[in-house]
């Protein structure tokens, strides 16, 4: 596991916003409060790296660049050499094309850049992996899931990106020094009907699970008072280190 000096640093938040003015003022908002800004397509296709280094300037979060290549091994290299500029503490590989992707982005990252491998998105449910033609073997999200994190961690990925719902099992077979992250995580004081989230869970469930991380967006960016959120969500993560 990692090492993580307070419940705070496991709090992952997602600038899910269309323009940098958006995503300006949370960064402004939970600067000190979070441990890292995820940046994914949406903003990232508008601002480039100039958002990135906005949150480099407001200091004490770190970046999560959330891409989620998916190529052919030579332009994922080439990607990467791109991204090796812009600090990321993480950054995101789909695991769809197996251990040469993978190999090829951990072995391009340098510095301090970690790759963590995207296993099974938690908007996809047995269903949509029926739906989306994978063998009734690996229609069972759980088994998806190992069988993807296996290959991550034989490519010298960091760790991986799954649902608390299949942390524990992640951490019981790769063990302690395989990151893992964990999306879809709504505290039972945010639950919504109708969520695009399938498979979640609550910050207390997910770290009890294993998870070293924890994205958490819509209900801190819905709430009043989105600190006092992060704060509630960091007391939840204490609890559950306990």
């Amino acid at each position: 596991m990692q090492l993580l000096r307070e419940p705070k640093d496991r709090i992952i938040f997602p600038l899910d916003f269309p323009d940098y003015n958006s995503a300006k003022k949370y960064i402004e908002i939970l600067r000190g409060h979070i441990g890292l800004f995820k940046v994914g397509l949406e903003l990232f296709v508008k601002e480039g790296p100039e958002i990135l280094k906005l949150i480099s300037k407001a200091g004490k979060a770190k970046i999560f660049l959330d891409l989620k290549f998916h190529d052919i091994p030579e332009t994922v290299r080439g990607a990467m050499k791109s991204a090796n500029a812009l600090s990321a503490e993480f950054i995101t590989v789909h695991c769809d094309e197996g251990r040469k992707l993978l190999e090829a982005a951990v072995e391009t990252a340098s510095g301090k850049t970690k790759v963590l491998a995207v296993t099974v998105l938690t908007s996809l449910s047995r269903e949509g992996l029926k739906e989306m033609g994978m063998r009734e073997e690996f229609q069972d999200p759980l088994k998806l899931v190992l069988h993807r994190a296996g290959i991550a961690k034989s490519a010298g990925c960091a760790g991986v990106v799954c649902s608390g719902l299949e942390a524990s099992f992640v951490r019981k077979e790769f063990g302690n020094d395989f990151i893992i992250v964990t999306p879809g995580i709504r505290p039972s004081w945010s639950v919504i009907k109708n969520d695009d989230q399938q498979r979640i869970v609550t910050p207390s469930d997910a770290i009890k699970a294993g998870a070293d991380y924890i994205v958490v967006g819509r209900p801190i960016r819905t709430a009043k008072d989105p600190v006092d959120a992060v704060k509630r969500i960091a007391e939840e993560i204490e609890k559950a280190l306990k």
